[in-house]
C-alpha cells in the first residue's frame, strides 16, 4: 500500500522535503510514530494530519493511494 505525503511549513524543514510516498503504513498513528522516530523534533510538536483534504483526530485507517498533508499549528491575525 502506497500513500503520499505532503508537508507544509515548519514539517517540511524538518524533514528536508514537501512531498514523498511511503509504503506499508495502515494508521495515521503508524505514520506519526514513523515519522517521530526518523525527526525527533516532531515528538514536541502538534500538527494536523489531514486524509484525503479531511483533518483527522486520533487514529484513522488509511487506504492505498491516499494522500496525507501534515500540517503545522495555525496562526495568522
Amino acid at each position: 500500500m502506497k500513500i503520499k505525503i505532503l508537508a507544509f511549513g515548519i514539517i517540511a524543514d524538518i524533514v528536508g522535503k514537501s512531498e514523498w510516498t511511503i509504503e506499508n503504513i495502515q494508521q495515521t498513528d503508524d505514520l506519526k510514530k514513523h515519522l517521530e522516530n526518523l525527526y525527533p523534533r516532531l515528538k514536541s510538536m502538534k500538527y494536523a494530519i489531514a486524509v484525503n483534504l479531511v483533518i483527522t483526530s486520533g487514529n484513522f485507517e488509511l487506504t492505498d493511494g491516499a494522500i496525507l498533508a501534515l500540517m503545522p499549528p495555525f496562526s495568522g491575525g
